[in-house]
């Protein structure tokens, strides 16, 4: 990982509870604190990367303030109906906690460099410079609640999980509007036919969606939308039929215990493997290996 957000800050009546939980996933950084707030408690940030704040829960019928000046100037309350703020990279905020004892949020801090290749289309003019100190939007929480799970839940389930998280929050965050005249069809053979062959070969580790997209040369988000036109599923999808597939060859030895295989097939356990394969099979792996062998 080379991307180390830069961040300044300064707090006065926050207590940081455990440890922070985190994940990174190419451009971006995803932190989830959780904090017990003294009476008064607030801070002064600076960050050399734009990034997304969101109040996840709060122990308190209180909120936030933040505000573009220590003096208050433009304080914007981020409560429960209004839990998202978006920061632009150089803008220094202040922060006043009011009536709230425990509070958890998520922070994605954004390497817009590294993001620039992952977007389907240049942002809206002027998003990324803009302030948005206090918003609500159902479909961007909904995501971030998601991506803040992963940060709590590290290696439930692989990093192209995330990355599809990332760039669905990056499409809607920066109002990025498809070209009217692009239409995305299917990969051609010769794609299609590499990176099913890389999941195929490299399944039973995690595969980041940037692999596949540099197979082909394409930004993740329209390689990602070319792989489900052209095979009717997303890329980690299809990977998980192969680990499925891994499983099944491995099951047809009838030395082969379920939990060999689900160590070998790349799930994280036998509890794992029998679940997948369950949903897309229709029985358990012990059941069908019974069968195979009938």
């Amino acid at each position: 990982m080379t991307f180390h957000p830069r961040m300044q800050s300064r707090t006065e009546g926050i207590t940081v509870v455990g440890d922070l939980q985190w994940r990174a996933w190419n451009g971006v950084i995803a932190d989830v604190w959780t904090v017990e707030c003294a009476h008064d408690a607030g801070g002064e940030y600076l960050s050399q990367a734009p990034r997304l704040v969101v109040v996840l829960d709060q122990l308190g019928d209180g909120g936030i303030d933040v505000m573009a000046s220590p003096a208050g100037g433009g304080a914007q309350r981020a409560t429960a109906r209004e839990p998202m703020s978006y920061v632009p990279a150089g803008v220094r905020v202040w922060s006043r906690v009011e009536d709230v004892r425990h509070l958890r949020h998520l922070d994605l801090h954004f390497d817009m460099a590294a993001l620039g290749a992952r977007l389907p289309d240049e942002p809206a003019a002027g998003v990324l410079e803009t302030p948005r100190l206090k918003f609500s939007d159902e479909r961007l929480l909904g995501l971030a609640r998601l991506i803040a799970a992963e940060c709590m839940e590290p290696g439930a389930v692989h990093d192209l999980y995330g990355d599809s998280l990332i760039s669905a929050l990056l499409v809607g965050l920066l109002r990025i509007a498809p070209r009217a005249e692009r239409k995305r069809g299917q990969l051609p053979p010769r794609q299609l036919k590499r990176a099913i062959d890389y999941i195929e070969d490299n399944c039973g580790r995690n595969i980041r969606l940037q692999e596949l997209a540099d197979l082909t040369g394409l930004s993740e988000s329209y390689f990602c939308s070319a792989f489900k036109a052209s095979t009717g599923m997303p890329p980690h999808k299809w990977q998980m039929r192969a680990r499925i597939d891994r499983a099944k060859a491995l099951l047809s030895r009838p030395d082969m215990t379920p939990a060999a295989a689900a160590v070998a097939a790349g799930f994280s356990d036998q509890a794992h493997l029998t679940r997948v394969f369950r949903q897309v099979v229709g029985t358990t792996p012990a059941a069908w290996q019974r069968a195979k062998a009938a």
